[in-house]
């Protein structure tokens, strides 16, 4: 294969939502380029996109796949996407490595709930947008309908490129409002011929091509003025302007195509080759901030944005090459590792189909194999290159479950399987929480964790079973309490003997120290002889003061107090969970000459603690989330019952066109199993976000719940 230069080159993730066509159009870009010589179909688990066993099972794109096609001395990569949300970073890692997006728009049915949820993220990413209407040979398709959805959705950027003349089950022709040309395609593929107007035709093309002159002439300032002074634009002119326009994000032009059919599928090539950004328009930065200019000649940088385990052959890593080029036998650096790697084979890449080459150049896209320790988001460069490539930021998980092992011993195998699993998918997270004593899977929604099951069942044949995730609650308190405590222990020979009082209070940042306390009735004043503030792991402070005066206590035995609050702190009275925000005033004791030692004070501390933590109108604090619900105005009332229902605390609403953002806090303990439920409630056509917010008092009657079934777990 030859090697192709920078501005011969174009790279597109091809989005959608599920059913749009995507990967029937994949097969047809891949035939009409000479990649394959005969095309598959879905519903026979023979596309050269969908190769992977979990996707001929289920019916739908898991992965994202890299492919290539070859039209007019061009070479186009692109990257067909999963269309279900659940696998969404798939699409931000593909869209981390391309130019702009194609977005697939199903004739039947218009924008879908999917559609939208893409254009957030290409809009997130600024990539570039060219809608095609795919599917005009069905029976039910509308294009016009299709595009005023578009437009309703995305504005008035939405202009038509092409438009069809009869589409439905004899689709074969479309207006081409650029050349103003009508386009006849033969079914199954083959030249295009093309003629003059329809006279029914004429009028209709003047309006749309006018309003192409008008916003081609938006997109710059120089274009503006030629417009205002000629009332038009020559057709160089209008090319160049929509050329920025697209670039900019100005404007999303519609192209319309049957993939099934092969018809009008080389024109889209067409119009990407002529009107799409290559790769020289992309601004990629280090994570120090500095911008990295895209320059075949200068310092080699690829980033790796993908990474998949391949049985019989390895890991395979897809790159996209920001600047100089790769060469078989190249030494380069991982810098965010610090490991060093030998590229000893380059490929092209399309799903499976692997074609090595031996020089990629800045702009292109491909991939290699048997690198020791290069993962997805890595980039690899020469040794003095300043910093690595800044990775494209992942969506918030929004579904959590616990996952173990059937057979425990499995438990190592499942930890180095969810960390191979992770390393593929970085939407994936998984905690191994001490606090918990669970493995906490993160990911996009409930399918998504399904397929990880799946892949973990048949894949890495460990069997598994999911949980309900434990909640991280926290402990406090909330008013002043004393105790004390001896413990004493006599067994023949040296025995243990440790007294402790003290006492405790909430702590609050900014709180001013008081030294005057009412113990029993009485007036105490305390003598803040040493104070120590120990940031808790989980959140949160100890605040610990050595009040003892006369050698009550002596001071090698301090420490030993102080850790025995620590393991209280570490398994709350109430509920088990972590304390926090507290002060503590060690203020007297006393001590054996023989039978004192460390131990006897670390056990008399906890002691005294716990006594103290249960007078001090102790409190457990529950996970908050903010919560934002992009929602459709007509559903807005069913999805604000539910949350009602899930003690959510609404903060406020803001207008978003046809949708309306809903922004909340809910209790984490109320969000389990919620993306299921919203999808059930709108139909699919609402999604949403949530990062953790703070820590709440819980409600007393979930208080008591909480510690009821403490007890009765700690009881059995």
């Amino acid at each position: 294969m030859k090697v192709y230069q920078t501005n011969q080159i174009r790279n597109l993730a091809l989005l959608g939502n599920s059913g749009s066509g995507k990967t029937t159009l994949a097969e047809s870009l891949l035939f009409d380029g000479g990649v394959i010589s005969r095309r598959g179909e879905v519903t026979s688990k023979n596309t050269v996109s969908d190769c992977n066993e979990i996707e001929h099972e289920r019916g739908n794109s898991v992965y994202s796949s890299v492919l290539y096609t070859e039209y007019k001395d061009h070479k186009i990569n692109f990257i067909d996407t999963p269309g279900a949300d659940d696998f969404v970073g798939a699409t931000v890692a593909a869209l981390s490595a391309v130019d702009f997006a194609v977005v697939l728009i199903n004739a039947q049915n218009g924008v879908e709930t999917g559609t939208e949820s893409l254009m957030r993220y290409t809009d997130k990413h600024q990539k570039p947008v060219i809608f095609v209407v795919n599917q005009l040979d069905h029976e039910k398709s509308h294009f016009d309908k299709a595009v005023d959805s578009a437009k309703e959705a995305f504005g008035q950027k939405v202009v038509v490129i092409q438009y069809p003349v009869n589409e439905g089950s004899g689709f074969d022709t479309v207006i081409d409002v650029i050349r103003k040309k009508a386009i006849k395609y033969p079914v199954g593929g083959g030249n295009a011929v093309e003629s003059e107007l329809p006279a029914s035709e004429i009028a209709k093309v003047e309006s749309l091509y006018a309003r192409l002159v008008e916003i081609a002439a938006e997109a710059d300032e120089n274009l503006m003025e030629l417009f205002f002074a000629n009332d038009t634009l020559t057709e160089e002119e209008m090319k160049e302007g929509l050329k920025k326009g697209i670039r900019e994000r100005g404007i999303f032009p519609v192209l319309c195509i049957s993939a099934k059919n092969l018809q009008g599928t080389q024109r889209l090539c067409d119009f990407l080759v002529n009107y799409a950004p290559g790769p020289d328009f992309s601004v990629y930065k280090t994570t120090k901030g500095a911008e990295i200019k895209l320059n075949p000649a200068g310092p080699n940088v690829a980033f790796v944005f993908k990474t998949f385990n391949e049985q019989h052959l390895g890991d395979i890593n897809y790159f996209r090459v920001i600047s100089g080029k790769l060469t078989e036998g190249l030494d380069v650096l991982n810098l965010n590792t610090g490991a060093k790697e030998r590229i000893s084979q380059l490929f092209v890449i399309a799903g499976k189909n692997r074609q090595k080459v031996d020089t990629m150049v800045a702009g292109d896209i491909g991939g290699t194999v048997k690198l020791k320790d290069t993962r997805t988001f890595t980039t690899l460069a020469d040794k003095n290159f300043d910093a690595p490539v800044k990775p494209i930021e992942m969506p918030e998980p929004k579904y959590r479950a616990a996952i173990k092992a059937k057979e425990e011993s499995d438990d190592e195998k499942l930890g180095e399987a969810l960390h191979r699993l992770h390393e593929e998918d970085p939407s994936l997270r998984v905690e191994y929480s001490k606090e918990l004593k669970q493995i906490i899977l993160h990911g996009q929604g409930e399918y998504h964790l399904n397929i990880v099951k799946w892949l973990l069942d048949n894949i890495h044949k460990i069997q598994t079973e999911y949980l309900p995730p434990r909640i991280p609650y926290r402990e406090t308190i909330t008013k002043v309490a004393s105790a004390m405590y001896r413990h004493k222990k006599q067994s023949g020979g040296s025995g243990q003997f440790g007294e402790v009082h003290m006492i405790i209070e909430p702590h609050e940042e900014g709180s001013p120290e008081r030294n005057t306390f009412k113990v029993d009735g009485k007036d105490l004043v305390l003598s803040l002889r040493n104070k120590e503030e120990i940031l808790l792991d989980w959140g949160g402070k100890l605040v610990y003061y050595n009040c003892i005066v006369g050698g009550s206590i002596d001071a090698r035995f301090m420490p030993a107090i102080q850790k025995g609050l620590m393991e209280k702190l570490e398994n709350g009275p109430l509920t088990g969970s972590y304390a926090r925000d507290i002060r503590v005033y060690v203020y007297d004791g006393k001590m054996h000459p023989v039978d004192s030692n460390e131990i006897s004070f670390r056990l008399a501390g906890a002691k005294a603690f716990a006594e103290a933590f249960r007078k001090a109108g102790p409190k457990i604090l529950e996970p908050i989330y903010e919560v934002e619900v992009l929602v459709p105005g007509d559903r807005m009332g069913d999805v604000m019952s539910d949350l009602q229902g899930r003690r959510a605390m609404i903060q406020g609403m803001d207008s978003l066109g046809r949708y309306e953002k809903l922004r909340v806090k809910v209790p984490l303990a109320e969000m389990n199993k919620y993306s299921t439920s919203l999808s059930s409630l709108t139909n699919g056509r609402a999604t949403y976000s949530m990062k953790f917010s703070e820590y709440a008092l819980c409600p007393p009657d979930v208080q008591d719940k909480l510690q009821a079934a403490y007890t009765a777990d700690e009881d059995e």
